[in-house]
């Protein structure tokens, strides 16, 4: 199985964002520095996942990434699917020019169920269903929110010497 961190990382992202996203955009400076992922991969992961109509993007001030389908109709296989990432246990692809003679190899039809079995798998995982597993694990039932620092309201020092 091909499952790299690109994919691993891609579906832990968009945990973090469905986790925060009723308070607004979040961004990926967020994501980056709770999940431990650079930011720069980051962006190439969020540009594959708003071209596939998985995130939307809202510029400016107060910006940053918003689910753009519910919950429930995203699946583990539609993020992985949509950052290119493979999930085939083939050496030959799928296509069956395995061995040299370009036939498939004895172990062909085991991997190829593999494949269907894992493809079965992560699409019956929903986006919801990671999220509200994360929620038990947490203990947490109110909504996260996407720490930013241009968020943080600050009193001027006169407020607090007379409060």
């Amino acid at each position: 199985m091909r499952l790299t961190t690109k994919g691993r990382f891609a579906v832990t992202a968009m945990i973090d964002l469905a986790l925060r996203q009723h308070t607004g955009p979040v961004t990926l400076a967020g994501i980056s520095e709770r999940q431990k992922i650079s930011l720069s991969y980051l962006e190439q992961l969020f540009g594959k996942l708003r071209r596939r109509e998985l995130v939307s993007s809202v510029r400016g001030p107060g910006g940053g990434y918003c689910l753009a389908k519910s919950l429930e109709t995203v699946s583990v296989s539609d993020i992985i699917h949509a950052v290119d990432e493979s999930l085939d246990a083939t050496n030959c692809g799928g296509k069956g020019n395995c061995a040299e003679d370009q036939r498939p190899c004895m172990t062909h039809d085991l991997w190829t169920s593999l494949n269907e079995k894992m493809f079965e798998y992560l699409n019956s995982v929903s986006l919801a269903d990671l999220v509200a597993k994360q929620r038990e694990k947490m203990g947490v039932s109110a909504v996260l929110h996407d720490e930013r620092p241009e968020r943080r309201v600050r009193r001027p020092a006169v407020d607090l010497i007379a409060a």
